[in-house]
């Protein structure tokens, strides 16, 4: 596995790859490497001949407050992990290095980045896609990997590409969980003992939610009951069913339904979704 810390040595290699006719897959993460990450991994080289992985804890998708200073660092561990599944290119960039003219950005993701987190989260997804269009412009991938964990995040990822004309396609992998449900996640190692136990019981509302609706349920009685049941066990930021395509509210004739979900947890934020398709519809 090569590892590269600076953009234009990590170039000058692509470069030589893609001379050779050799597909590019990009995989971007801020490491604390899970098993969620690795199956975006196992995508990436069933599409490319060349799997780039970065690792960079962007600063410009975290607001003060939050978590970017004590977000898991794992960086050996990742690196083992990555060998072991026989990665090409490993990308540790600094900041100075990812954003050279300093970290203030114009992007506007538009209306879908101002929904859900990124109503508690203002400018996060400016952030996101400020950083996946800076690792584009150094990659430039064939094929990008991202999961549906984070749902929202993959459909402005989506547009960014379709926005910008970039020629990489958007490939997402489904929510990795562990055996109890609990979707995978870096924050995951927030959560103490009693919280981890009661974790569980998010996704399991989520899932009581999606029966509920192909029973025929109003969406609005099961949006208020999930609330309420949640409200029992976690601080709710958001429980929304919409149009899984957009995010906006669903018709009579929306078949593609997302349930999606922010809770905290003690001082953890998780977030976690289904997706499924009406069969009535």
């Amino acid at each position: 596995m090569k590892i590269f810390e600076r953009s234009g040595d990590l170039e000058f290699f692509l470069d030589s790859c893609r001379k050779d006719n050799k597909a590019v897959s990009l995989v971007p993460t801020m490491g604390g490497l899970h098993d969620g990450h690795l199956s975006l991994v196992e995508k990436a080289q069933s599409l490319a001949d060349v799997v780039v992985v970065s690792i960079f804890v962007n600063p410009t998708q975290f607001a003060k407050g939050e978590d970017f200073d004590s977000y898991p660092k794992t960086f050996s561990n990742d690196k083992f992990l990555l060998e072991e599944r026989g990665i090409d290119v490993l990308f540790i960039p600094s900041k100075d290095e990812i954003y050279p003219n300093g970290t203030l950005s114009n992007y506007d993701v538009g209306e879908i980045g101002r929904l859900l987190c990124g109503f508690s989260r203002p400018f996060h997804f400016n952030g996101v896609a400020q950083v996946v269009n800076r690792l584009f412009d150094i990659v430039k991938p064939n094929y990008s990997i991202f999961g549906e964990k984070d749902y929202q995040q993959l459909l402005i990822i989506k547009s960014l590409v379709k926005n910008n004309n970039l020629n990489v396609s958007i490939e997402s992998v489904s929510t990795q969980r562990e055996d109890d449900g609990l979707a995978m996640s870096t924050r995951n190692k927030y959560l103490g003992t009693k919280d981890r136990m009661k974790a569980p019981l998010f996704y399991q509302q989520l899932i009581n939610a999606k029966t509920a609706i192909e029973q025929g349920n109003p969406i609005e009685f099961v949006t208020q009951k999930a609330l309420s049941e949640l409200s029992v066990n976690f601080e709710v930021e958001y429980f929304e069913v919409l149009n899984a395509n957009n995010l906006t509210q669903i018709a009579t004739n929306t078949a593609e339904i997302i349930i999606i979900s922010a809770i905290r947890l003690g001082e953890t934020r998780l977030i976690d979704n289904i997706v499924f398709r009406r069969s009535n519809v």
